[in-house]
């Protein structure tokens, strides 16, 4: 009995890890799932990276679409974004910062050194706002829709392909069916109101 296990169990190792392969195959091994597509922002109160008596939740990422990015001076390939972010931000895109895991002062300096391309950075040092949207690392970045949903998340760094290829066309997608949404409210509150006014 001993002898035929020492046969049958590398034939079941093997058959095992074909499964596991076969299962993988036309997998993208890069690709991470948006833990929160789809789903609102997760609350949180966290301080400001430049005002520490300042905190920011998740009420300061609504009201337009807008990018979160993920980053830290630890991060090289934040480094390699970095200057087409700034770019962005000339040209009028609205960019929020997680500073995740890092250091207040470094990351100041970066700022200061570098160009600051976002509207308001939220500090993160331990990681929980990163963790519990389901950050993987750095660079990352959301786009966050008017009402605070998670609509997309890229792995990596933005530059000016992945910019006009999939981040514009999405953010401008959303804006169009956010103010088709207002209007639509703001018809429907006038129509209420004529329905008041007395005849």
């Amino acid at each position: 009995m001993t002898r035929r296990w020492v046969y049958i169990t590398p034939l079941l190792i093997a058959v095992g890890m074909g499964a596991i392969l076969f299962t993988a195959i036309g997998k993208d091994p890069t690709k991470l799932e948006t833990a929160r597509l789809n789903e609102p922002l997760p609350a949180f109160s966290l301080p400001s990276l430049k005002n520490e008596s300042r905190f920011i939740t998740q009420n300061d990422l609504k009201g337009a679409v807008i990018l979160l990015n993920v980053w830290a001076t630890w991060c090289p390939s934040c480094r390699a974004e970095h200057e087409y972010l700034l770019s962005l931000a000339k040209e009028g895109v609205t960019i929020a910062g997680l500073n995740y895991k890092d250091e207040r002062a470094e990351s100041l300096r970066w700022l200061s050194t570098l160009g600051n391309p976002y509207e308001f950075n939220i500090y993160d040092p331990q990681g929980t706002f990163g963790f519990d949207l389901g950050v993987y690392g750095a660079p990352e970045t959301y786009i966050i829709d008017q009402k605070g949903y998670v609509r997309y998340r890229r792995v990596g760094v933005v530059n000016e392909k992945i910019w006009q290829t999939i981040l514009r066309p999405l953010m401008e997608k959303l804006k169009l069916e956010g103010n088709k949404n207002n209007k639509a409210v703001l018809d429907k509150m006038t129509m209420n109101d004529l329905e008041k006014k007395p005849s």
